[in-house]
């Protein structure tokens, strides 16, 4: 039996009656938190190049103002969704808010290369819990059908849309104010999401119970740990490496454990039936995928804009525009025009992977002197089209059907597929471009031309890559997702 820790109970309190216009603003308030947590793992990539200037650190560090967050946020994400299943989603939720919002300030106003490290790791770890409590209080207050397609075609949209919108906002704020700017951004975010939520969340949402599966945590924290550490190790020393492949292996060795654990103790971190549901499970792995993939887009496509059509960060930011509006005409047809109830996760999820693969293999041809029009602009609607049908809908069905109790644990796991596979898919994706450059370069010696050429065969690779994870993920997710939206969903206490 793993070892629980129990903790002084917590009491519901009594829910006053859900009110339908207070519902619209807990959607907003939420979508505004979740763009915020998305928003902040590409707004400081832009930032990178300006702060590094400042704070002068090496080449080698940049990567780890990026990951430190990665590996925080993707690592703590289960214990963040099951401590608000716990103790109230509610009370996560505006913590969460709080602490990110004042790290981020924190983090801001760094004078050294390991304050602002240090400030990207707890910005992480508040994500974690203010990530998944989001996302279930969106799933415990919209119960009717229709209304929660509505809800999750617009949460949908901001959770698909944010890396993007993190360029764009990274651009502006980098070229107009400064660098530091990245970071406070996320205080003016929160404060009216903070505002809102004290306002309007006022039922406790806590389970009856306060035991804390510790093995569980420990375990599944650190081969989550592990494994998005091995996989941002593999970026710079390569797959081969000895840390990389230990960290992996290792990672892997410790999921296992903590899954065999689970089975076991009587109140698990994860009960193994929020992802033994067909459809629930599907939904995670195709989050997973289309993490994977859609990385092809946002990162090499920035590099493309940037260093081969020569556009600042602003222009690249607003280059990527039309993918965020197809993600949302996408998410609304698939949630509410086209209805998930009528079509089925199933087929959405399938056609959506089938369109971002075809979005990217539009992006294979594209030479030194590309026109954003004719060229770019198809796939980027394509890829907004299909990362809008698939994400939408999986976010919806990964917390339907889940007891009241466990949709923190259930948002938490949504929200880890998203992670680990934008994660997998930088580390896999880049190392496949860079070393495709490098075999070209071997195969086709030359000057400055050559150079550009095996670096748009190295992206062509990646991208061709990516579009063929996308059309195995349609046919894995076709065959695992059941044609209906899942049904018995145990009602929650409204958050209002």
């Amino acid at each position: 039996m793993a070892t629980e820790l129990t903790l002084p109970k917590t009491k519901n309190r009594p829910t006053p009656p859900r009110r339908a216009n207070h519902r619209w603003l807990v959607l907003a308030l939420v979508s505004l938190a979740q763009l915020m947590v998305v928003l902040d793992v590409t707004v400081v990539t832009i930032a990178l190049p300006s702060a590094q200037k400042a704070l002068g650190f090496t080449n080698g560090d940049r990567q780890w103002v990026v990951t430190a967050y990665a590996l925080a946020f993707g690592s703590l994400l289960p214990l963040g969704g099951r401590i608000g299943d716990l103790f109230g989603r509610r009370y996560t939720f505006l913590v969460g808010l709080v602490g990110f919002a004042g790290i981020s300030a924190f983090g801001g106003a760094a004078q050294s290369f390991g304050w602002l490290l240090g400030a990207r790791a707890l910005q992480g770890a508040f994500g974690a819990l203010l990530a998944p409590s989001a996302l279930a209080i969106l799933s415990t207050t919209f119960q009717e059908p229709s209304e929660r397609a509505r809800a999750f075609a617009v949460f949908g949209a901001v959770a698909g849309s944010g890396a993007a919108v993190g360029l764009l906002l990274g651009g502006v704020l980098t070229e107009y104010l400064s660098w530091r700017w990245c970071l406070y951004i996320n205080v003016a975010l929160a404060a009216p999401a903070f505002a809102g939520g004290l306002a309007l969340l006022h039922g406790e949402v806590g389970s009856g119970s306060t035991d804390l599966d510790l093995r569980g945590a420990a375990t599944a924290t650190g081969g989550l740990l592990a494994v998005v550490y091995g996989l941002a190790h593999a970026q710079s020393a390569g797959w081969s490496a000895p840390v990389t492949i230990l960290c992996l292996a290792g990672g892997v060795a410790l999921l296992m454990v903590f899954l065999w654990l689970e089975s076991r103790v009587e109140r698990p971190l994860l009960p193994l039936r929020v992802v033994a549901d067909r459809t629930r499970g599907g939904s995670y792995l195709a989050l997973l995928l289309f993490g994977i993939g859609i990385f092809g887009v946002f990162l090499f496509l920035t590099y493309y804009l940037q260093e081969n059509l020569h556009y600042s960060p602003v222009k690249s930011g607003f280059a990527f525009l039309p993918l965020v509006g197809a993600v949302l005409v996408a998410s609304i047809s698939a949630n509410t025009i086209g209805g998930v109830r009528r079509l089925g996760p199933r087929l959405l999820v399938a056609a959506g992977m089938v369109i971002g693969g075809i979005g990217l293999i539009t992006f294979t041809g594209l030479g030194a002197h590309a026109s954003y029009a004719t060229e770019i602009l198809p796939g980027l609607l394509l890829a907004g089209a299909g990362l809008g049908f698939s994400m939408s809908v999986a976010m919806n069905c990964a917390t339907a059907g889940v007891a009241a109790d466990e949709t923190g644990i259930a948002s938490a796991l949504a929200n880890t597929g998203q992670q680990i596979g934008g994660s997998i898919g930088t580390a896999l994706l880049n190392t496949i471009a860079t070393s495709a450059t490098a075999s070209f370069l071997r195969a086709h010696p030359g000057g400055k031309a050559a150079v550009v050429h095996a670096t748009l065969h190295g992206y062509s690779l990646a991208y061709w890559v990516g579009a063929g994870i996308f059309f195995a993920g349609a046919a894995v997710c076709g065959a695992i997702l059941r044609s209906r939206f899942p049904q018995g969903a145990t009602a929650a206490a409204p958050a209002l």
